[in-house]
């Protein structure tokens, strides 16, 4: 049975007496989990891919998250902050794109198992620092002290004990299941898939995966695309990114074909023709718009940009005003 963040963290469990010393002598910053990790290698082989799709189910926010995501049953506007912030550190300390996207990740399965009340908007803030410190763990050969990783448009600041009884919390809810399968697992092998020769040559795999990256992180941006499987969205953004006829049925079998296709179809209206940032051109615009280099970019175009946000009509209002003492004030 899971436990809520409110019975995890009652109010003096939140409450932390370490000084700053201990802090800057990194005992509150443990290594990085990818230290422990074998290198890793995109997988080569049909039979690893089938294996991964078979299990990738397991690593998704329950199958009734979307819709309560739909019926603003968890809030979203939260979600989209948090999600928000995630990106712009992201960018800030320019962490690989799989970071990001394993940061949401677990965000959302947290939220599908344990949603918080709407009333306390430092939650959230909390679940996201410490989801992206838990995948930067994962993923990143350095990793930044848990008050340094805060230091990128803070509303809150927690202390470093504080985020690492929530990153427990976190990774109890997820059954500590934190090798994560995203679309990245796919990429490398559905690009080496394609038809034509010139597209796998190394500077073509390079910019594929580099568009497709894009398009994926731009996917966390929309609620719709929580009802796709991480081999869905990497196919349907490998198909975007060539800009070709491809056919999803040529990346692997267990590939669903029709979810690929539909996948395809709502990058294309909500994600690439609509955003400026994946490069693409957007309904009645008449000039072609140069891509940002970077995922700050994907933000500052996705503000412009309200489909990027959900493709709900009615979004619920859940904006309070917060206490202006704990506005980008310390929380213990």
């Amino acid at each position: 049975m899971f436990r809520s963040p409110a019975d995890a963290f009652a109010a003096g469990d939140l409450l932390c007496g370490e000084d700053a010393d201990e802090v800057i002598s990194g005992e509150n910053h443990p290594a990085p989990l990818s230290l422990y990790l074998p290198s890793y290698s995109p997988p080569s082989d049909d039979a690893t891919i089938g294996r991964l799709i078979d299990v990738e189910a397991h690593h998704m926010p329950d199958p009734d998250y979307l819709r309560r995501c739909r019926y603003r049953l968890i809030d979203v506007t939260a979600r989209q902050d948090s999600i928000n912030w995630i990106l712009k550190v992201h960018a800030h300390y320019e962490f690989r794109p799989v970071t990001a996207f394993l940061s949401v990740n677990y965000l959302d399965r947290f939220l599908s198992c344990s949603p918080l009340p709407r009333q306390i908007q430092w939650e959230y803030h909390l679940i996201s620092v410490a989801c992206l410190s838990l995948a930067a763990k994962m993923e990143e050969p350095e990793v930044p002290l848990l008050l340094d990783l805060q230091l990128v448009d803070p509303r809150f600041v927690f202390e470093p004990k504080t985020i690492q009884r929530m990153e427990l919390c976190v990774m109890t809810n997820l059954r500590w299941r934190l090798c994560s399968i995203t679309p990245f697992d796919y990429l490398h092998y559905f690009i080496s898939k394609l038809s034509s020769s010139s597209d796998r040559q190394p500077e073509s795999i390079t910019r594929f995966i580099s568009t497709a990256s894009n398009i994926i992180l731009g996917t966390t941006l929309v609620i719709d695309f929580l009802g796709f499987a991480p081999s869905t969205l990497a196919a349907a953004a490998v198909l975007c990114s060539t800009g070709k006829g491809q056919s999803p049925a040529s990346f692997h079998d267990g590939v669903n074909k029709e979810m690929a296709r539909s996948c395809h179809q709502l990058m294309e209206d909500y994600v690439v023709d609509t955003c400026p940032f994946a490069g693409c051109k957007s309904p009645g615009a008449e000039t072609e718009q140069e891509p940002p280099s970077s995922p700050v970019g994907v933000l500052d175009a996705a503000s412009s940009c309200a489909s990027c946000e959900t493709r709900s009509e009615q979004p619920a209002s859940t904006s309070e005003a917060e206490p202006a003492a704990q506005q980008s004030g310390t929380i213990p």
